[in-house]
This record gives C-alpha cells, structure tokens and sequence, in this order.
C-alpha cells in the first residue's frame, strides 16, 4: 500500500500520463507501426472511471487496471468471514445492518450458489466480495455504455467524452464542454443540414 503523500504528490498525473500513451500510440499509428494494446492505471474505482479511461485512450486502451479499489472490498469480505464466525467481537452495526449470514450480505452470493453449488461454501468470503464488486463494475459500465449508445467496447470513441476544464482540454486533445459539439448545434439551430 503506497504512503498517501506518495500518491499525491509524487510523480505525474495519471491524466497527463494517459494523454501522452495515447499521442505516442497515435503516431506510431500514423507512421505505420506496431501499435501494442495499452492499460490504464491510476486510481480507478468506478465504471465511470473505466468507460472515461476506455474512451480517453480508444481505440489503443483495451484495459483499465484496478488495485486498491478491488483490495478493500477483498479486506472486508475477509473480514465479514471473520466476524461471522464469531471473532473479533462478532459483526458490526455497520454491517448486520444488511445481514447477518453471507448469504443476506453478498448481493452476489445465492449467483454463485446456483453456479456452484455446496462448493460456494469453501470459497473464501473475499473473493465473494471481489466478485460482487466486479458485478456491480459490469452492470455500471453496461449502463453508461448503452447510454452513449455503444453496445460493444471497441465502439468507445474519444468523442464520448468532453473535458469540464480549458486545461483538461488542452492536456487531452479532447474538446472543452463549451466547443463540444457546438458546430454540429450551430448547423442544426441555423438549419444548414438536416437530420
């Protein structure tokens, strides 16, 4: 686990880094090379996290990275096994507010039971937890894509995202909200095409 001051404050901003590996795919591309399949790291904790790392770096991005953010639910899960067993002073309000079996407090427990079978009950709770997150990731990730119509991951454009900053537009190459699309609203306003 890297020191909080480290993370902070040390090194260069996941944004720059990523804006970068995208223009350095971008031209080799451009002079004919061998583009390798990128990953993006950097603190990413939610499907919306994913689908702006997807889109910022498409068509050369095939994967987002996630550490701490699947560790700390693989901690819990853990621990929540602990406590079920009676240890450390058994559950805590925080959780047996939402159960108090695995099977009450993993949403995507009784998913693996029909799966699996009795073998379920040899599988460690932190890996539940794991797999219950990344359900929850998928579905998240499923609905923002539908939302930008985008049914399949290779479809995920650049133009699905725009920056909320000059500075963030600058950095990225991607168009500041105000100039989004704002040409394409000109000519529909002024009627220059038609749709």
């Amino acid at each position: 686990m890297s020191p909080w001051r480290m993370m902070q404050e040390w090194g260069v901003p996941a944004i720059y880094l990523h804006s970068m590996t995208y223009n350095l795919c971008r031209r080799l591309a451009a002079n004919g090379k061998w583009v390798p399949h990128i990953a993006f790291a950097g603190g990413f904790s939610a499907e919306d996290h994913i689908f702006k790392a997807l889109s910022l770096g498409a068509p050369y991005c095939r994967a987002v990275c996630m550490g701490r953010a699947l560790m700390i639910p693989g901690m819990v899960g853990k621990n929540i096994g602990e406590w079920l067993k009676g240890n450390n002073g058994g559950l805590p309000a925080t959780i047996s507010k939402f159960g108090t079996t695995k099977e009450e407090i993993f949403v995507s427990y009784e998913d693996l039971k029909e799966k699996y079978g009795k073998e379920i009950d040899t599988f460690p709770l932190g890996a539940v937890a794991i797999y219950s997150v990344g359900e929850k990731i998928k579905v998240g990730l499923q609905q923002l894509m539908a939302g930008a119509r985008k049914w399949q991951v290779n479809l995920m454009s650049r133009d699905d995202l725009f920056a909320l900053t000059k500075e963030a537009g600058k950095v990225t190459g991607i168009p500041y909200v105000m100039n989004s699309y704002k040409e394409e609203a000109y000519d529909i306003i002024d009627a220059k095409k038609t749709y």
